[in-house]
């Protein structure tokens, strides 16, 4: 059973790269939205753990499957619903059999392998957590869901079902901490926290696959780069380069569990900011319109 798992993850993990891939590369676009960007990185989130999907004439699979992969159908009554067997190693699969010994005798190896790594993977991850969390106890109430501490060297938004934001003493000390909770309250308002520990826990699920990685760390830039679009759509010129300043003042901090201000790489955010340009109704529209369509050809399989 644990063999037969680990062999459809491999499978997940392979066709989740390939989506990932696709993301990476129209991130390059400079002139595609971040927030579109950010949208699409929820692309492989899917892909990296459905094991299955709908058929589709349009769908990118059908360039490469001809060749690498073999699409499944998984109930006969149904044919528009499949998997996408990359590996090839079996030659029945509903109960998976494999076509060799060999493979089945490595696969219940690496299957233990797998679930030993990622077990302890995620159970690091939690440890962390705590650590982080037990770090804040002595954080002090400054109103609502905003606190100040001497143990952060960064605002950022602990918590994923009671989010706090947390701004650094010394900066809550200034008192000039508006573009922080105008960036803080966006991550809130889109429940960013619990998108990262979402991708967090699929990077443990995957932690064989590199790739899973380094989608990680773009995916948490790209956050940030569509939180701040968020907040300079109410910004005019004068307060876009005063929050470009802020972050700049705040450019340290990173951590997995929290959407930290300055978490990302600073010299791109400041660029992105003081080239950023308000969408018109039709551009949003256009720009919608796009990433639906990019949607619907990298989430489909292979017609059969």
């Amino acid at each position: 059973m644990l063999s037969e798992l680990f062999y459809w993850v491999l499978n997940i993990s392979i066709i989740g790269s390939v989506t990932g891939l696709v993301v990476l590369s129209l991130r390059k676009i400079k002139a595609l939205p971040r927030f579109a960007i950010y949208v699409l990185w929820i692309l492989p989130l899917i892909r990296f753990w459905l094991p299955f999907g709908i058929a589709n004439e349009y769908s990118l699979l059908n360039l490469i499957s001809k060749f690498t992969t073999r699409t499944v159908v998984i109930w006969e009554e149904v044919p528009q619903l499949t998997t996408t067997n990359s590996i090839m190693g079996a030659k029945g699969y509903f109960p998976l059999e494999y076509k060799t010994n060999l493979l089945e005798n490595v696969f219940k190896v690496a299957s233990h392998i797998w679930i030993i790594v990622c077990c302890a993977a995620i159970l690091t991850s939690v440890f962390l957590y705590f650590l982080t969390k037990s770090e804040l106890k002595s954080m002090e109430l400054i109103k609502s869901n905003i606190y100040k501490s001497d143990r952060i060297a960064a605002p950022a938004v602990y918590g994923v079902i009671r989010p706090r934001i947390v701004i650094p003493t010394a900066l809550a000390a200034d008192g000039d901490i508006e573009y922080i909770l105008l960036h803080e309250q966006v991550h809130i308002s889109r429940r960013d926290n619990l998108f990262r520990v979402m991708a967090l826990l699929t990077a443990c699920v995957h932690w064989f696959n590199p790739l899973s990685w380094i989608f990680l760390k773009y995916f948490f830039a790209d956050m940030e780069l569509a939180c701040d679009a968020l907040v300079l759509k109410s910004l005019n010129e004068r307060q876009t380069k005063e929050y470009a300043l802020t972050i700049l003042t705040c450019a340290s901090g990173k951590t997995f569990f929290a959407s930290a201000f300055g978490g990302a790489k600073t010299k791109v955010r400041i660029e992105t900011i003081l080239s950023y340009k308000k969408l018109t109704l039709l551009s949003s529209l256009c720009f919608a319109a796009l990433v639906m369509a990019i949607a619907v050809i990298i989430i489909t399989n292979a017609t059969v």
